[in-house]
């Protein structure tokens, strides 16, 4: 059973909820890293309590900036979009990700205030959230780096050596958006063997001044293959809101209000021109 220290970033007065899982198959990712940038100015500038929104991308895959640099990048998306998926950049690190419809994205937006949350704190709140709602489980879920896996970093969450989930942050105007994608159910090991075979399109063995990962697809699975459960998107997202309940005094349910879609708009602009210019040809 997971014990929070009082410290934990979980614990606050209000959590606003923004749900944003059963958009649908139009519902482009481009939008996600627009709107987290959005919560992140009104988080920051106390314009909005601390914030969580759920989001679900159909058939997607995310890059990082540093997948731009890959020597063949051109073959690599074409052979993506060959298999039936969007592909996006995103304005943060990383590499690349799978997204569709059994994957579970949480975003956690807090004001970067008082002492300053640092990078860890913030990926240890994340880590909290992710064991309260799987408590019930009674697993072992480790976070460290899961060498082989798609997106390795220090912060992957596994159990028994296979990593489901992996957190990203991103900090901006006085806010810190902590991000996660989590493979509730599907074959991790089919996720992972999509981005191996861009990694090898896209590379073709040469050498770079970046370092990307030779993906092992068996470093790779789905929470309701390691728990030996049924799981969906819709199960985790009720945990999710049971485990915000018990640590806040109050849920409150949302949209992004006029101001915010104002601004959402201009963040999307530059969204979309990123994307543009990395992939004009």
């Amino acid at each position: 059973m997971t014990n929070l220290l009082p410290s934990s970033l979980i614990h606050q007065p209000q959590w606003r909820i923004i749900d944003q899982s059963s958009l649908g198959p139009q519902f482009d990712a481009k939008h996600s890293f627009a709107i987290d940038d959005t919560l992140c100015a009104s988080v920051g500038k106390n314009e909005s309590p601390a914030t969580v929104r759920t989001w679900v991308h159909h058939q997607t895959i995310v890059l990082g900036i540093q997948d731009t640099k890959l020597p063949h990048l051109e073959e690599g998306v074409q052979f993506l979009k060959n298999q039936g998926f969007h592909v996006i950049v995103r304005n943060s690190g990383g590499l690349a990700v799978v997204l569709d419809k059994d994957v579970l994205n949480i975003s956690l937006i807090f004001p970067d205030s008082e002492k300053g949350i640092d990078i860890d704190r913030g990926y240890d709140a994340m880590l909290d959230l992710i064991r309260l709602m799987l408590k019930k489980y009674d697993t072992n879920i480790e976070a460290r780096e899961i060498v082989g896996s798609y997106c390795p970093g220090s912060y992957d969450l596994s159990i028994n050596g296979k990593k489901f989930a992996g957190i990203s942050q991103r900090r901006l105007r006085g806010g810190v958006a902590v991000q996660i994608y989590l493979c509730v159910t599907g074959s991790g090991e089919d996720r992972a063997d999509l981005i191996r075979q861009f990694y090898e399109l896209s590379l073709k063995n040469e050498q770079t001044k970046f370092t990307f990962p030779v993906i092992k697809p068996e470093t790779m699975s789905s929470l309701s293959d390691l728990l030996q459960v049924e799981l969906t998107v819709e199960k985790m997202l009720l945990e999710l809101l049971l485990t915000l309940k018990e640590h806040s005094q109050e849920l409150i349910s949302s949209s992004l209000t006029v101001d915010e879609q104002l601004r959402f708009q201009q963040n999307l602009v530059r969204m979309i021109d990123r994307n543009e210019k990395i992939f004009k040809s």
